[in-house]
């Protein structure tokens, strides 16, 4: 363990983008994987759905950690209202795609860092606006086949070939589209005195 790390980091996430983001900050951290049910409630505008995920990641493994950091994280891509979530399947993503050809699509990234001795929990919320170039069914289908973005909200890997199907990405994180925003999570972890870098 580096001579700097003093506190215990857990992050409540399942998915290999988020830890790999986060190994870029050089502390330690373990990895817990929340049991809950994801699905948004009736009628909550997909902003507040990331927000009300993130936290309740973050307490879904809070009882297995006296004493930690609990970093949780949920993002949610959404156009006119409309929420793209991760394909699944070729042909869904490739469905998504011809769908947000053309459009500008809203990641809003959601984050917390729960502290598991006392209860309390800092939150933040990072939007990115992405706009998808018009797209032809033969680009969509190529790209599909390379990148297989089947675990991707809204079907394309900007950090992959993804970037080619995009006309510009606005915001004020660019690891918030990969699903962490490292920026904010920084400044909530020297909130609770973790020095970093």
């Amino acid at each position: 363990m580096p001579a700097f790390a003093s506190h215990r980091l857990v992050l409540a996430s399942s998915s290999h983008y988020r830890r790999v983001l986060l190994e870029r900050l050089k502390y330690p951290f373990e990895v817990a994987q929340p049991e809950l049910d994801e699905s948004p409630l009736p009628a909550e505008p997909p902003h507040a759905t990331a927000e009300r995920l993130a936290l309740a990641k973050a307490r879904a493994v809070q009882p297995h950690f006296a004493e930690a950091l609990i970093i949780g994280s949920d993002q949610v891509a959404y156009a006119d209202g409309r929420v793209f979530g991760k394909p699944g399947t070729r042909q869904r993503a490739m469905e998504q795609l011809h769908e947000l050809s053309g459009r500008t699509v809203v990641f809003h990234t959601a984050l917390c860092v729960l502290d598991s001795a006392t209860g309390s929990a800092r939150q933040r919320a990072v939007p990115t606006e992405v706009r998808f170039r018009p797209l032809s069914a033969m680009e969509i289908e190529r790209y599909v086949s390379v990148d297989q973005p089947y675990d991707c909200a809204g079907s394309a890997r900007s950090e992959g070939l993804g970037i080619g199907l995009l006309e510009y990405i606005r915001g004020d994180d660019p690891t918030a589209l990969v699903g962490l925003p490292l920026i904010a999570l920084c400044d909530l972890l020297r909130g609770h005195g973790l020095n970093i870098p």
